[in-house]
């Protein structure tokens, strides 16, 4: 296919060839430079990602070996096996730290575009701005070490189960919620029930206070009831991206959720969790990682839907 985009900001780009993917609804385009010698600037990411002129996704990635870019250098010197670079943008084109389905559909690219070869049960490893990670391919997608999460304000956390409150169109009261790093910002709303789940319109941007340093995510999150079934948690939930708007699905904010929904059931709640969004179902696992810090495991699906070549 050739995506019909006119916009003259990306006359450079013509001729580029692109995927266009997504991980249970979370959608991206992607693009191959391995040198790094394509320059995409924010305007250019948000005119690609424009769903009515452009090719249309929540964000890009660019695939470019970590030796040539700036970051992925400085991540080589950690971990010389992560040849790889996810140069992750949101849809408006500002950086984005990590992003949790985009690890996914990046390794998946990477795999259908035969730069990387992983057979099911081997690990990859690569570079992103939230730092480095592992992902194991799986017979039904891919499992993702996201990295430890911690609280942005762990005091306020801690002490009084909450650390910010959130308004949001559609509920009738500010609520008050728990701001979580996944190597980027979140912020977690518990809900009653799934009609309230419902009748928030995240059309506009929540209200955070306060705001972590940099903006943040917002997901609301509904537990199930009873919230355990042979041993698994489960969560319904929707997000808020910075940058971007609501989205089908979240990987990070997925992680978020039930990292806050975990802590608020106390030391009785389990490791295992699902997470519904509207795209579909990811997994979350929490485990000891290196250093006693407590790491995230994220798993789920990955398609690449088509490809073609910038107009």
């Amino acid at each position: 296919m050739t995506a019909l985009t006119h916009a003259p900001t990306l006359s450079t780009l013509s001729g580029l060839p692109f995927s266009k993917g997504h991980g249970t609804g979370n959608d991206f385009v992607l693009v191959a430079d391995p040198e790094g010698v394509h320059h995409i600037g924010p305007e250019q990411v948000a005119a690609l990602c424009d769903r009515h002129r452009g090719i249309g996704a929540d964000g890009l990635i660019r695939a470019v070996r970590s030796k040539d870019l700036p970051e992925g250098a400085a991540l080589l010197a950690q971990e010389p096996a992560a040849e790889w670079f996810m140069d992750y943008r949101n849809g408006d084109g500002s950086l984005s730290e990590m992003c949790g389905n985009g690890v996914r559909v990046f390794v998946h690219f990477l795999i259908e575009q035969g730069l990387v070869a992983l057979a099911p049960g081997e690990t990859l490893t690569i570079g992103t701005r939230g730092g480095v990670k592992k992902i194991v391919r799986t017979a039904e997608g891919y499992a993702v070490d996201m990295g430890p999460w911690e609280f942005i304000f762990p005091a306020a956390a801690r002490e009084r189960g909450m650390d910010s409150l959130v308004t949001a169109r559609g509920l009738d009261v500010p609520r008050p919620a728990v701001s979580i790093s996944m190597g980027n910002p979140h912020t977690v709303v518990a809900l009653a029930h799934a009609g309230e789940l419902a009748e928030t319109d995240l059309a506009h941007a929540p209200v955070v206070d306060p705001v972590p340093a940099h903006g943040t995510n917002v997901e609301f999150a509904v537990p199930s009831d009873p919230l355990v079934h042979n041993g698994v948690a489960e969560i319904t939930m929707r997000v808020h991206e910075r940058g971007v708007g609501e989205t089908l699905s979240c990987g990070t904010g997925a992680c978020a959720a039930a990292a806050a929904t975990r802590f608020w059931a106390g030391d009785t709640a389990p490791n295992d969790w699902r997470v519904n969004v509207p795209g579909g179902v990811v997994g979350v696992k929490f485990f000891p990682g290196a250093g006693g810090a407590e790491h995230v495991e994220l798993s789920g699906p990955a398609v690449i839907v088509a490809s073609g070549a910038i107009a």
